[in-house]
């Protein structure tokens, strides 16, 4: 895939961090349970690699913040860059290293959800230390797996789904063949 068509799609995934929270945020109870923001950012580092996803994961929550002023700059959208990078780059580099293996895809997803539950406790820490906020270990549990359990369960349905329709229909059509 060429350098300009990972960047358009890199992107179009960085548009849908940007909106989907719109279609989810309409449900106040449920709306951020379903992380609107990771689907761009796991389709970035899975179609397009870890670099790009470690890019879109990393300005999707500012770039939002700013814009929309959802979520709170500090410490939300500054805890979110670091955690939405881990995902896109864990998810890409797995994804490549083993690309064509059938569990590939998984393994690559749950390594990515944990790394990135990881990486947003560190950063949480750090930016509501900053913010005179208190980070507890409640706190990153409920926020981390609790919460997030029917969110983590539709990226674990519909981001493989999704991959699986890109690479069987639209990635054959991109790949130039010899002459």
């Amino acid at each position: 895939m060429s350098r300009t068509l990972r960047l358009c799609y890199a992107a179009l995934f960085m548009a849908m961090g940007m909106f989907l929270p719109f279609l989810t945020g309409q449900i106040p109870q449920i709306g951020n349970m379903l992380l609107p923001m990771h689907f761009g950012v796991l389709l970035c580092g899975l179609i397009c690699g870890p670099f790009y996803g470690l890019a879109v994961g990393f300005l999707t929550p500012p770039l939002r913040s700013v814009t929309f002023q959802m979520p709170p700059l500090m410490p939300n959208a500054a805890a979110m860059a670091f955690e939405l990078a881990a995902y896109g780059f864990v998810i890409g580099l797995i994804y490549f290293k083993f690309k064509g293996n059938k569990i590939a895809l998984y393994v690559s997803l749950i390594a990515a959800m944990i790394a990135g539950r990881i990486v947003w406790g560190l950063a949480s820490i750090v930016f509501y230390g900053f913010a005179d906020k208190t980070f507890t270990w409640a706190i990153f549990f409920a926020g981390a797996f609790v919460k997030a359990i029917p969110g983590i369960v539709l990226q674990i349905v519909i981001i493989p789904i999704l991959v699986i329709i890109y690479e069987k229909y639209f990635e054959p059509r991109l790949v130039k063949k010899p002459q």
